[in-house]
């Protein structure tokens, strides 16, 4: 284990960090940060959900400025936010130009599109030879080919090139975060920073992106709650220390696979711990000593000496790692409703193109459970969106049952306000009639490990995993008896996940789910599964897991 500080002499690379000081919400989470990234170096930056990766990493890629410290980069950057939202470009721009955007070539396309479109409506001598010497000078920058390869790599991450021509408003979250990725992919960056690069690919996408990872010349640093990337991607591991909110964090190295980090990363920690013992032990019986001797005069200057000794042992004292927060969620008992909970009759919807998804008609019980699986741009978020009133159907209709309140988990976190606080967004899910104190508002915020002054944060400081646990926070307060659940555990670390899906398991309202968690999907036990597009119905069974992290 080497611990980055002060001293430590660097060898110029691709990204070089001294002395680095990063806060979050006025609050220091890293401190006096030093490593060097080498032009082909693979690391992995690992530390417990809200220890401050993402703003690391945002600060890493020019996204946002330390406190103090330098960074100094070489090469060009390519960074994936935790955020599928591509910012700024729901202008009618299609996927496949976004992603030639990568390397500026995507205003070239759109130009010789719409010189296309001229030409076509005007087949006058002028329009043809305009088209063809735009075309011709596509041709000559390699556009036609890079065109080529920008579908070839979305194609890898699970894009239908028919999707690709779409306008990326209208794409799924999921396809808006894969277009995202294969952007970055395609820019041929020196230097890849992909915040949980995984998250909304099935595992055909995921096994493409490992091959691309392993074969990709340049740097790589990677945040990732999934295991097998990090084992498989990674050769480094910068452990971001900090177990605590109140807590200052100091980025440890570890040389080696993420398994390898944990096996020395908890050798670590059990020597710390037992060092931690022993120094207490000893502080423990000179203070005895002095307790004893330090009144009698003849033993004073003894008693003097000895505690001079406990000083400088209180300041090496080690502190002994916590081991984190195990997070106990209990979501609240449903309110009593009707026999069947919501009915969907015929429900349609498209966007300007060839419908989404078409006739999908089905029932849900009380307390039943219905699986929505199916590829992305299977149109799973639009039906969850629909049933949660936040878009509508283009045809059929859908209606609740007796007494029934709906509570709607966004997988891109619409529905936070991320300029107000965790505390006034919670508080706004509060229904009208129901009285909750601040102290009740945060003991459910606490439940996800959201305490302290962390309530008075903005939410748009948070990371994606302590956005998901606010998010889930706020489904409590709304006394639902119907659950409709868009990828929960994206962003989660595993004992997290591990506890919110417990949490659900045991819940005895209704859920309409989305999810490639093969072990949320085993903890939720399904009653139903409902294929997309096509709107086929069928009862679970264990058959049907294969499919989860396919679809």
């Amino acid at each position: 284990m080497v611990v980055l500080g002060l001293s430590r002499q660097h060898t110029w690379g691709v990204l070089a960090v001294h002395d680095l000081s990063v806060e979050i919400g006025g609050r220091l989470v890293v401190e006096e940060a030093t490593f060097t990234v080498m032009p082909k170096d693979k690391v992995g930056l690992v530390g417990r959900n809200g220890a401050g990766k993402t703003t690391l990493f945002k600060v890493l890629g020019g996204e946002a400025e330390p406190i103090a410290g330098k960074i100094m980069r070489k090469g060009g950057f390519g960074y994936l936010p935790q955020d599928p939202r591509i910012a700024g470009i729901y202008d009618g721009r299609t996927a496949i130009s976004h992603i030639l955007s990568g390397r500026n070539i995507d205003d070239d396309l759109m130009r010789l599109e719409k010189l296309r479109i001229t030409m076509e409506e005007d087949s006058s001598e002028r329009n043809v030879a305009r088209y063809s010497r735009a075309e011709e000078e596509f041709s000559l920058k390699g556009g036609y080919a890079a065109e080529s390869e920008a579908r070839s790599i979305a194609a890898g991450l699970g894009m239908a090139g028919s999707r690709l021509d779409l306008g990326v408003g209208v794409l799924s979250g999921g396809e808006r975060r894969r277009v995202e990725l294969s952007r970055i992919l395609f820019a041929g960056s020196d230097v890849l920073l992909l915040d949980e690069p995984t998250n909304h690919l099935d595992i055909d996408a995921k096994n493409w992106l490992l091959g691309f990872l392993r074969q990709y010349r340049g740097a790589l640093l990677v945040i990732s709650h999934d295991l097998e990337l990090l084992d498989e991607a990674i050769t480094r591991v910068l452990h971001l220390d900090r177990d605590a909110e109140d807590a200052t964090g100091h980025i440890v190295e570890y040389k080696g696979t993420y398994s390898q980090y944990r096996r020395s990363r908890a050798d670590d920690e059990e020597r710390m711990i037992k060092k931690a013992a022993l120094q207490s032990k000893e502080i423990n019986r000179l203070q005895t000593v002095v307790d004893r001797f330090g009144a009698k005069a003849t033993k004073a200057a003894m008693a003097h000496s000895i505690e001079k000794r406990i000083d400088r042992l209180q300041g090496e004292k080690v502190v002994a790692p916590t081991g984190g927060r195990v997070l106990q969620v209990k979501f609240p008992d449903p309110p009593s409703c009707g026999v069947t909970v919501i009915n969907t009759e015929h429900l349609c919807k498209g966007y300007g193109g060839p419908p989404v998804f078409e006739d999908v008609t089905f029932d849900l019980g009380r307390g039943e459970r219905l699986l929505v699986l199916g590829l992305n741009g299977a149109g799973k978020t639009s039906l969850l969106r629909i049933l949660a009133g936040e878009t509508q159907a283009d045809i059929g209709n859908f209606s609740f049952g007796h007494q029934v309140q709906c509570g709607y988990y966004a997988q891109e976190h619409d529905n936070l306000n991320t300029d107000a606080t965790l505390l006034e967004n919670i508080r706004r899910e509060v229904p009208n009639g129901v009285a909750l104190t601040e102290t009740q508002l945060r003991g459910l915020l606490g439940m996800f490990g959201l305490s302290g002054e962390k309530v008075n944060q903005k939410s748009g400081t948070l990371s994606g995993g302590e956005k998901t646990k606010l998010a889930l926070a706020m489904l409590m307060v709304g006394r639902n008896n119907l659950l409709l659940l868009d990828e929960p555990t994206n962003n989660l670390d595993p004992p997290s996940r591990e506890a919110v899906a417990q949490a659900l398991s045991g819940w005895k309202g209704a859920i309409i789910f989305v999810s490639h968690d093969t072990e949320f999907v085993e903890h939720l036990k399904p009653t139903k599964v409902l294929l997309m597009p096509d709107g086929q119905v069928d009862y679970f069974s264990r058959d049907w897991l294969e499919l989860v992290s396919l679809a």
